[in-house]
């Protein structure tokens, strides 16, 4: 007893687990260590009959009680009444009494220990997705568009219809495999007997055998072929929105369905517009003058251009909100807004008489014209005094 690791420990795992995560951290380690992935070596053998050991306990409620309270005097065969009333379970040919080994490495090793099923490697199957990128306009992401695009991708080989044999003549069912696509071995390991699967070296896992390939595709089914594809677009997407087309990507095998073309939108900025979901965003500077006094500014939007009153004393930085001058939410169909920042712009390379102007101007209009100037004012004053 004095040389054994805790059962927790090898599995690497704390007291207290669950029974899926013993399960799962028993998978892992026998997977690791299993002797078909570690022909002679002798440290991988000890490692998994450990393992197995440790698996059989924890996996046991009763074992795993009586361990969890008295160790290994608890589980040791020497230690009970009888070999039949304790210990841990040991080989056969199925693996542990009592554990299905066939569920626990039944997708690692294709039919488990013993013997069981194994997935057919020639059933039908979808073809292979595709994607493809398309730049598009802001205006063509706004209202949406249609294009044709040109894709180079498989196709049903037309001469043989997509099954590879050259017309006239038929594939066969593969004799070696049975039509599985997959050969099964049987072998006498110190655990017991063990099946593995493995593709069917003659077919290649298609479970067929073409004698005469078709010369087009050389037996494949497929050929590469350049396809106008046309694709609509919905108005409002947006950079990055991807377009799903169903069944235009590459041809299914075994009769599965074709695969989907993915087209992945890159939008070209504007001139003019930002864009923030289906709302605009637009910076027009103005002058002092207008922003003082008032003014009627041009206002372009996407759909042509609008006139939109300035009032007198605005702000810069204001934001006015247009509605419905945005783009179409291509989910809900709601218009977005179109958001007008207005910036002030402040004069340069003034001439003498423009100076002159200004300073009379600024002479003439007072602090009380100004109510944040004249605000500072105050703070300043009660700053300082």
């Amino acid at each position: 007893m004095a040389d054994k690791r805790d059962y927790y420990e090898v599995l690497g795992i704390q007291k207290g687990a669950s029974d899926e995560e013993i399960k799962k951290a028993f998978r892992k380690m026998a997977l690791k260590y299993h002797p078909d992935r570690n022909q002679g070596n002798k440290e991988a053998e000890e490692k998994f009959k450990e393992i197995n050991e440790a698996y059989s306990v924890l996996s046991d409620p009763e074992m795993k009680k009586k361990y969890d309270m008295f160790g290994f005097a608890g589980v040791d065969p020497s230690a009970q009444a009888g070999a039949g009333q304790g210990g841990y379970s040991t080989w056969s040919t199925g693996g542990f009494d009592g554990v299905d080994l066939g569920d626990i490495f039944g997708d690692f090793f294709g039919g488990g220990f013993g013997g069981g099923a194994t997935r057919r490697r020639n059933a039908p199957s979808k073809g292979r997705d595709i994607q493809h990128s398309l730049k598009i306009t802001f205006e063509e992401a706004a209202f949406g568009t249609t294009k044709t695009i040109d894709v180079r991708k498989y196709v049903k080989c037309e001469k043989c219809q997509g099954s590879g044999a050259a017309p006239g003549t038929q594939k066969r069912s593969c004799p070696k495999c049975g039509g599985t696509g997959q050969v099964q071995t049987v072998r006498n390991t110190l655990f017991g007997q063990m099946q593995t699967a493995s593709t069917c070296p003659d077919c290649n896992g298609t479970g067929f055998v073409i004698d005469t390939p078709c010369p087009d595709c050389h037996g494949s089914g497929q050929v590469m072929k350049n396809i106008k594809i046309e694709v609509k677009i919905p108005a409002g997407v947006d950079e990055g929105t991807v377009l799903p087309i169903r069944g235009q990507g590459e041809p299914g095998r075994n009769g599965g369905p074709n695969g989907d073309l993915f087209v992945v939108l890159a939008v070209a900025q504007h001139k003019l517009f930002d864009r923030e979901g289906s709302d605009l965003y637009l910076d027009i500077p103005i002058s002092f003058t207008q922003a003082a006094l008032g003014d009627e500014i041009t206002v372009p939007t996407l759909d042509g251009k609008v006139s939109y009153k300035v009032p007198a004393g605005t702000q810069p930085g204001t934001v006015f909100r247009l509605r419905g001058k945005g783009v179409t939410d291509v989910r809900t169909g709601r218009m977005g807004d179109l958001y007008v920042k207005v910036t002030l712009e402040v004069p340069t390379r003034l001439n003498s008489e423009q100076k002159k102007i200004i300073k009379e101007m600024g002479e003439k209009v007072g602090t009380d014209c100004y109510k944040k100037k004249s605000s500072w004012a105050d703070k300043l004053k009660d700053f300082f005094s």
